[in-house]
């Protein structure tokens, strides 16, 4: 079966609307993770640190350039993600819907090529 990653992304507002009730948030997240475990779809998810503490490494000139966070020009920031065995592109927009996220999120679904479809 095909692999999907459900990319969650948000903005600075979306991330505070979640953090105002971020208990609320992990129990509906918990209930999620828990139903995608009993349908077997679920191979792994994860959650980010705050945008704040990572770094990102340009390669757009000569030499690459180290920038601390946290991004001001950045509009969405990847928060986490949940990768699902799936039968279709459906079934992970499917699971996509579901997923507890807060006003003005987005979920990215992106199907994962398989070993024997990249370039060797």
């Amino acid at each position: 079966m095909p692999k999907y990653l459900l990319i969650m992304r948000g903005t600075d507002e979306s991330n505070a609307a979640m953090m105002a009730d971020i208990d609320a948030m992990m129990v509906r997240t918990r209930q999620f993770i828990e139903e995608m475990v009993k349908a077997g779809v679920l191979l792994a998810a994860e959650g980010l640190d705050d945008p704040g503490q990572g770094v990102v490494v340009d390669f757009s000139g000569e030499a690459p350039v180290v920038t601390d966070g946290p991004y001001g020009e950045t509009k969405e920031l990847f928060g986490g993600f949940f990768l699902l065995d799936v039968a279709s592109k459906q079934e992970a927009v499917e699971w996509a819907r579901r997923v507890p996220a807060a006003p003005g999120a987005k979920v990215e679904v992106r199907r994962v090529p398989g070993s024997d479809e990249v370039p060797q």
